[in-house]
């Protein structure tokens, strides 16, 4: 069987990678079973930095979508230093990842004296959340409201900066971590809260509505980003609502609604040009998305199964999987899996045609791998047949 799946397999390059697509797709989405390995991120950078050559532009990842901002002025403008945007444009704490402080570096580099519309950009497609944790919406509010203000008719903006800092009150009644656990503690149905989700629909739809003259007035990245708030708003909202939900679906609720906003953003990015997103197989995957939280299995269409349904064939998914984290107590994978399958061959890395490898494994495709430690979600063979290829990565070392 391993001569058979050799067939299969490729180098990783971005050529190889594209020659197994039928098609220069606008939304390229490559996975990962496991967060914060700098050896996938390498990897990923990798990949870029060829994509970009080849005109993918822009990098998408699964981080906060308003912090990314500052990365992205960075490496497009030079605002601000590397330090700086390492600490604050990244979410999770994965600035402190030196494969995400290359990424930042290189771009920076890659784009000292190009014109604007050569140059590589990077956004976070996630919305300002953390596992345990939603941030307020103020950034957001008063940023859409301030654009709109500066910008458009005032006259049509259905509130003041000052009623909307009195509505939002003190952050920190946003993010309160008790809230994720215990509805009550949230502020999300009440009635400040019922007032904001009004008004961020208000000043979204006048925003809509003014569309031709801010296109003359502001830049097209000065309207993107108003859009970025407006859908950061509104999202956060729906979020903080259903998080005082103290219903059975209540976690259901709380994971579809954050895939939404990525997705939202995600098609935001392919509207302008071609790119690459970088996040988690579960977030990227068409298949619906399963999980256990809180004791209970969450089901949920992703990110990539939303922005699939938008955009057909114009999305790519390449998902990864995994020999060995031998760190986290991942050892070798045990043959009757789709894992120890792979392992058997001897390259370290390889691009697999995922169509041809189903065929060849044949109708009863490998069982499941159970992982070992809850950080890696081993990928499923179910999903082989209809994956556009895969990337495998036969031992994850950490230094």
């Amino acid at each position: 069987m391993a001569t058979d799946i050799k067939d299969t397999t490729y180098p990783v390059d971005a050529a190889a990678l594209l020659g197994l697509l039928p098609d220069r797709p606008r939304v390229l989405a490559l996975g990962e079973p496991t967060h914060r390995e700098n050896s996938l991120l390498d990897l990923r950078n990798e990949l870029f930095r060829q994509l970009a050559e080849e005109g993918r532009r822009t990098l998408a990842i699964e981080t906060d979508c308003l912090n990314g901002l500052l990365v992205d002025a960075y490496v497009t403008t030079g605002a601000g230093t590397l330090d700086e945007v390492v600490a604050h444009g990244f979410s999770h704490d994965w600035g402190q990842l030196p494969a995400n402080r290359e990424l930042v570096r290189w771009m920076r580099a890659f784009n000292e004296g190009r014109p604007a519309a050569e140059q590589v950009r990077f956004a976070g497609f996630d919305g300002p959340l953390e596992i345990t944790a939603a941030e307020s919406p103020r950034e957001a509010l008063t940023a859409l409201h301030a654009y709109l203000a500066a910008h458009g008719d005032a006259d049509l903006l259905p509130c003041t900066a000052a009623r909307l800092d009195a509505l939002l009150g003190p952050d920190g009644r946003w993010t309160e971590p008790a809230a994720m656990r215990d509805p009550s503690r949230s502020v999300g149905r009440s009635a400040e809260a019922a007032e904001l989700r009004l008004l961020a629909d208000e000043l979204t739809a006048v925003l809509d509505e003014q569309t031709p003259h801010l296109l003359t007035a502001t830049s097209r990245d000065d309207w993107d980003r108003a859009r970025l708030y407006a859908r950061t708003a509104t999202g956060l909202l729906r979020y903080h609502h259903a998080m005082a939900d103290a219903s059975p679906s209540r976690l259901t609720r709380l994971v579809g609604v954050r895939d939404r906003m990525m997705a939202d953003n995600l098609l935001a990015l392919a509207a302008r040009g071609p790119v690459l997103v970088y996040a988690h197989n579960g977030h990227l995957q068409r298949e619906r998305s399963t999980m256990r939280m809180g004791g209970a299995p969450l089901h949920w269409w992703s990110a990539g199964a939303l922005a699939h349904a938008v955009l057909g064939d114009e999305y790519r998914f390449v998902p990864m999987a995994l020999g060995t984290l031998r760190h986290e107590g991942v050892g070798t994978p045990e043959p009757h899996t789709l894992e120890g399958a792979l392992y058997a061959l001897p390259e370290d890395r390889c691009l697999v045609d995922a169509r041809r490898l189903a065929e060849v494994l044949g109708p009863e495709l490998p069982a499941p791998r159970v992982s070992p430690w809850f950080g890696y979600a081993p990928y499923d063979p179910s999903h082989l047949p209809a994956a556009d290829a895969l990337l495998y990565v036969r031992d994850v070392v950490r230094p």
